[in-house]
């Protein structure tokens, strides 16, 4: 157990190098979860018969992966970055991984925008190349948790988003302080119980998009208990009587709004 509360003094998050420019286990964490939410749609979308190709997933992968960037990174500006003006006014610095000529990455991702980049990426691709979205969605719901899991397995790794102050033994001590895990947690709540929920309710679904609907209530509903272990982003700290983070707000938010598209395509199915 000490071994584990100390896990930061003994582990590297730097995988290896090329010169000047170091790959992080968490870039590695990313690329897989990518990959897996991949496979997984592809799995059950040979199992469940769902009647998309695995040659139009590969092109849609593009389509949202492109989406899922540019609205994690334009997510994150807008909803969390002290500097919102200042990369509104330099919008070419964005994206810009170097400072000071040095390569550092781009850091700083919201999922709530990547949820926002994600659903235009898919309406653009539904539109270009007449598909079910509805039933894409189903299929993405399915797929998306547990490739999630390696992203917080990432956060983990690299010692980002990091858990509040803690007494319980299996915390872990960051820059000192003794932490929560959150990152963990959230793997497990926002990605294992999601997943375990959806695929057994998958074939009972009763109309195109109930699954992707349930994601974004289940999803909404672990992140917002995850976020009590979680230490709020440095820059905005608590808000609302001192007690809900931003993170919890857009949770809510999420979970309201896909609250609402159940009814609305329970209705409409009916």
């Amino acid at each position: 157990m000490n071994s584990w509360q100390h896990i930061y003094e003994h582990f590297n998050p730097i995988a290896f190098s090329f010169g000047s420019i170091s790959v992080h286990w968490y870039g590695i964490m990313y690329v897989l979860a990518l990959l897996t939410a991949l496979f997984v749609a592809k799995y059950f979308a040979k199992k469940d018969k769902i009647g998309i190709s695995s040659k139009e997933l590969d092109n849609y992968f593009v389509w949202v992966e492109i989406g899922v960037i540019l609205g994690a990174r334009l997510g994150y500006i807008l909803f969390y970055d002290p500097h919102t003006s200042y990369y509104l006014t330099h919008p070419w610095q964005i994206f810009n991984p170097f400072m000071d000529g040095k390569f550092v990455g781009i850091s700083g991702m919201s999922y709530h925008g990547a949820i926002l980049g994600f659903l235009i990426g898919t309406w653009l691709f539904g539109k270009r190349y007449k598909v079910n979205i509805l039933k894409l969605l189903d299929l993405v719901a399915i797929s998306v948790p547990l490739g999630y899991i390696f992203g917080r397995i990432g956060n983990f790794l690299n010692k980002g988003l990091v858990g509040r102050e803690t007494d319980v033994p299996w915390g872990i001590y960051v820059d000192g302080v003794f932490r929560h895990p959150s990152q963990l947690y959230e793997a497990f709540l926002e990605g294992l119980v999601v997943f375990i929920i959806l695929y057994m309710y998958r074939t009972k679904k009763r109309f195109d998009g109930e699954l992707i609907a349930l994601y974004g209530i289940l999803y909404s509903t672990a992140r917002f208990i995850a976020e009590f272990y979680r230490k709020p982003d440095f820059q905005m700290g608590f808000i609302f009587d001192g007690w809900m983070t931003m993170g919890q707000i857009l949770s809510v938010v999420m979970a309201f709004a896909s609250l609402l598209l159940y009814i609305y395509l329970s209705k409409k199915s009916k």
